[in-house]
């Protein structure tokens, strides 16, 4: 009797270590992944800042209205903005924003209303949970 009993425990506990592994790697992956997105906004601010004047809101949307800068890189722009959820690009996005959002967008052939709308939605104070992780670190 006395040894079921131990091994009932033996394997409760690596169930619990197992749980507490796989918990632990998908902590690990949640947080790595918003130190990526900050990291990739952060670097296509920087870009911004290379090219024209301003803090990172108002040079990235200098990207977004320049139409020398191809469709990739201005809506890069648009998610970029959309990370740092700043009100201030709301007037910008707003003008480029129609509202007709296609099944299927190429970011390279116009510009994206998708995006606009994600940037939008977040610049008019919605939720960025990975904001809150990497906009203190950076």
């Amino acid at each position: 009797m006395k040894r079921k009993a131990t091994k009932s425990i033996q394997v409760k506990r690596r169930i619990y270590y197992v749980l507490i592994g796989v918990v632990s790697a998908f902590l690990l992956f949640f947080v790595g992944s918003f130190f990526v997105i900050g990291q990739s906004a952060k670097t296509k601010c920087e870009e911004a800042q290379m090219r024209y004047k301003g803090d990172c809101v108002e040079s990235l949307m200098q990207v977004l209205k320049d139409e020398k800068n191809g469709f990739r890189e201005r809506n890069s722009a648009i998610w970029a903005l959309g990370q740092y959820g700043d009100s201030r690009a709301l007037p910008v996005l707003r003008k480029f924003y129609t509202g007709n959002i296609p099944d299927r967008e190429p970011l390279d052939k116009g510009i994206s209303q998708y995006e606009l709308k994600k940037a939008i939605n977040l610049a008019s104070g919605g939720i960025n949970i990975g904001a809150f992780i990497w906009r203190g670190s950076f």
